[in-house]
């Protein structure tokens, strides 16, 4: 039997927590290129619309110090309530706390700014609490390489699952033939990886029907 650690995620087992993608923390990132950061977690909030998995948003010092979460995202989700906070350990917020036990659910895909603090803290905490936790490490970023990656290898130290952004569309996906998500994943992929290069392509050669969910889907 398959240690629960190592299941894969789907909709209907998982939740997303983003965490402090404002102007001010990103200005402090220097482990990763800014921009390729608001690709992956537009992924993964684009993922998350998709196959309807909830979504908790939370900022730290929004209106006095850091700014707003970034409009790409709150706009995927307009009825969602972001969370402002003054704790950088955002599990020590109530309000926090409560948005992500009312999801239901005992997998949280975490991910935020900074690495070593915002999303080391609650993913230890809600480790701790009996959560399983995937961080998907290239959506979050930290004031050096070295503090990023040194805060990744704590969080698997301490049973954190590592991941990537587009690992979290595909785990989602499952299956090229699952046509009611498969143009979802499409249009992610075109907007925010080099692989829609090639989408373009192929739809551009052999036409809109060309899918990699073969001839059968494409008919």
């Amino acid at each position: 039997m398959a240690h629960p650690m190592h299941e894969q995620l789907s909709p209907q087992n998982c939740a997303l927590a983003l965490i402090d993608f404002q102007p001010a923390m990103y200005q402090g990132v220097y482990s990763h290129d800014r921009l390729a950061l608001m690709h992956n977690v537009q992924i993964l909030a684009k993922t998350a619309r998709l196959f309807d998995v909830p979504v908790t948003l939370s900022t730290v010092a929004q209106d006095s110090f850091a700014g707003p979460f970034m409009p790409e995202v709150t706009e995927l989700f307009p009825q969602a309530e972001v969370i402002d906070r003054t704790s950088i350990n955002s599990w020590l917020d109530p309000n926090f706390r409560r948005a992500v036990e009312a999801t239901g659910r005992k997998r949280i895909v975490v991910a935020g700014l900074w690495t070593e603090a915002c999303v080391m803290f609650p993913t230890l905490e809600m480790l701790a609490a009996g959560y399983q936790v995937h961080v998907p490490a290239d959506a979050c970023g930290d004031v050096s390489p070295e503090a990023h990656e040194r805060a990744v290898q704590r969080l698997v130290q301490a049973g954190a699952v590592p991941m990537n952004a587009l690992q979290f569309t595909f785990e989602l996906q499952q299956d090229w033939a699952r046509q009611e998500t498969y143009d979802g994943v499409m249009e992610i992929l075109k907007a925010h990886t080099p692989y829609g290069i090639q989408v373009r392509f192929s739809k551009w050669a052999l036409g809109e029907h060309a899918s990699e969910a073969g001839a059968a889907a494409a008919g």
